[in-house]
């Protein structure tokens, strides 16, 4: 018998295009699919930094609510919006194969993207926003909320001069021709799970429907990489709000996972490289994230936390 899957998406673009993509995937294996739009608070309020609104499900929780309602069967989420704890019942039961993980600068215009004084960059990122001022201290970072082809046509219209942006979503979009510069990842870390797309369900999800997507959507190696990230955003009690970044690589049976945090003025980082067994993903994000915590990066928290307080 041929499965039907509800899919509950953000209503973007880009978050269309991505459970348009997981629905093309289920296709070819002979599954129907139904993709159900969801309005979430992070849309809505687009007047607001993400650290107001709060850092925990921002772009999740209206969409999560139809899971535990039974509206949908699958939520899409780009994997860097998940919260590092989800609600009990709810499990993420894939991961789509990761692109390129790194951040990049995005511009209409022609410029030197190695001297950007006086540049105004864009970002709604927290983490962005630290490394450009540790980065690039003469260029001036500013916050730049909406989905990707309203921060795109602000930018055209002046709000900035470049966007700071996932590699990924770009290119999902077709907008890679605005590109000028894929910044290093052993430098600009990205956001745990950037560059890949996560499947979320409720654990009382039908067994045949769960096995589908295991088989189908998965990408055993990226949830293995993404596995070790999220623990140590656990770890580190990290959120949208929080500059805290990690990134996992895997080799043979060998997980290389790099994570740490940063000041909000980019003046303090505390950043560490741990390697482990493939096997223990969860185990090697933990360690890392006491590493981080007990070499400063708990210091560098708390003022985080007291700053966007005020």
């Amino acid at each position: 018998m041929k499965e039907t899957f509800r899919i509950g998406t953000r209503g973007s673009k880009l978050a269309l295009w991505q459970a348009q993509y997981v629905a093309g995937l289920l296709k070819k294996a002979g599954s129907d699919c139904e993709i159900i739009p969801i309005q979430t608070k992070g849309d809505e309020w687009l007047g607001v930094s993400i650290s107001k609104i709060g850092s925990k499900g921002v772009f999740t929780r209206e969409i999560e609510e139809k899971l535990f309602q039974g509206v949908i069967d699958i939520a899409v989420h780009s994997a860097k919006d998940l919260q590092s704890e989800l609600s009990s019942g709810l499990e993420i039961i894939g991961f789509t194969e990761r692109e390129k993980a790194n951040d990049v600068l995005v511009s209409h215009k022609d410029l030197n993207p190695e001297d950007l004084r006086g540049i105004k960059i864009g970002t709604s990122s927290v983490r962005r926003l630290a490394f450009l001022a540790k980065y690039y201290p003469k260029a001036k970072g500013v916050q730049m909320r909406g989905n990707l082809q309203t921060r795109i046509n602000k930018m055209m219209s002046g709000d900035c001069d470049v966007l700071m942006l996932a590699y990924a979503g770009v290119n999902r979009m077709g907008k890679g021709d605005l590109i000028k510069r894929e910044l290093p990842t052993d430098v600009f870390v990205p956001a745990v799970g950037q560059g890949s797309i996560a499947v979320e369900a409720h654990t009382s999800l039908q067994p045949t429907k769960w096995s589908i997507v295991r088989e189908i959507v998965n990408h055993p190696p990226t949830e293995t990489c993404i596995t070790a990230e999220r623990a140590f955003l656990k770890t580190m009690q990290g959120g949208c709000s929080v500059p805290v970044f990690a990134l996992a690589g895997l080799i043979d049976q060998t997980i290389t996972l790099t994570g740490g945090v940063i000041s909000l003025d980019g003046q303090q980082i505390v950043k560490h490289t741990i390697q482990s067994s493939s096997q223990e993903p969860e185990t090697v994000g933990k360690d890392l994230g006491k590493r981080v915590l007990e070499s400063g990066g708990e210091t560098i928290l708390q003022a985080v936390k007291s700053q966007m307080q005020n």
